[in-house]
């Protein structure tokens, strides 16, 4: 059920009317990342929460996009999304 529609006001002898429409609120992140120090041979995770479920997640390192690999894991259980870093080494800092 949706809220946006033409609105009437009909008095009879005379009408009103008024166009609705209801745009969707941009996804927030509600809860940022926290910094990390793991020793090296750790699978590091991170996440963060978002305003909304289902939300296209996309995953940079000093601006180069990450993609799922025996690397990377990329997850998203409900608002949250989740970023691990397996078999960490030096430089994935």
């Amino acid at each position: 059920k949706t809220d946006a529609g033409l609105y009437t006001c009909d008095i009879g002898t005379d009408v009103a009317k008024s166009k609705v429409s209801v745009q969707e609120k941009p996804t927030e992140v509600t809860k940022e990342l926290e910094d990390k120090t793991s020793p090296a041979g750790q699978d590091i995770s991170l996440s963060c929460e978002l305003s909304k479920a289902d939300v296209n997640v996309r995953w940079y390192k000093d601006g180069k996009a990450i993609r799922k690999s025996q690397k990377y894991d990329l997850q998203q259980e409900g608002t949250r999304a989740i970023l691990i870093i397996r078999d960490s080494v030096v430089k994935d800092s």
